[in-house]
């Protein structure tokens, strides 16, 4: 009979203490989905410090995000030409430059209010699935996982400044970075380069040529 009292106060015991560690779980774990969601749009430098990364909103109605190499600590290869992206698995972009090419593809806003999708790796040619966010104004984080079990995060900082040899110009300008394709900013319609007519519409641009004089009225014939 004397077990028995032990025996209930272990497992009140017990019940107290798996208790406080479900409720030691919940609070360490909230933090994590409580994390505020950052926009990630910026310039940051890589954790490697080779390239500075341009990240902006991109895709139907800005709802992606991509990202370019606007910057490259070593632009030219031994010869002193400008580097190329010769490993890409597209025989068409082997001869495009290094400098301003697109590395983040088009990535999707998951549950968790982080980024995810795809992101190319120039130096193998290949493509990695990743997963970016920002939790702290000036670090980004970038997790790219060659397979579910290989991954490995980066943090990359934010820059405000303009490097030499860095583009800065708007994406798709001479100035700037090139986009893919598919993630290209879309071209300004023909109508909408004509201009908006009187009623608001748009049409034809004016030919520069003077309106026709109207004909000359024929003089009154006299009564008989």
């Amino acid at each position: 009979m004397t077990f028995e009292p032990i025996a209930a106060f272990a497992s009140a015991r017990a019940m107290l203490r798996a208790g406080a560690f479900a409720a030691l779980a919940t609070l360490v774990a909230a933090p994590a989905l409580a994390a505020p969601h950052r926009d990630p749009s910026g310039t940051w430098l890589t954790q490697d410090g080779k390239a500075r990364i341009r990240v902006e909103k991109c895709g139907p109605q800005e709802k992606n995000l991509c990202g370019y190499a606007v910057w490259l600590k070593v632009p030219n290869n031994d010869e002193g030409k400008p580097r190329i992206d010769f490993r890409n698995p597209d025989p068409k972009k082997r001869a495009r430059a290094s400098l301003g090419h697109q590395l983040i593809l088009g990535l999707k806003l998951n549950e968790d209010a982080r980024y995810e999708g795809k992101i190319y790796n120039a130096e193998d040619g290949k493509f990695y699935d990743v997963t970016i966010w920002s939790e702290e104004p000036e670090e980004l984080t970038v997790k790219g996982c060659l397979i579910a079990f290989l991954c490995q995060s980066q943090t990359w900082k934010r820059v405000n400044d303009v490097a030499p040899g860095q583009l800065a110009g708007p994406t798709n300008s001479p100035t700037g970075p090139r986009a893919d394709a598919e993630w290209a900013p879309k071209p300004a319609t023909a109508a909408a380069a004509n201009g908006p007519t009187a009623t608001g519409t748009a049409g034809p641009a004016p030919t520069g040529k003077p309106a026709p004089k109207p004909a000359a009225p024929k003089a009154a014939q006299p009564a008989e």
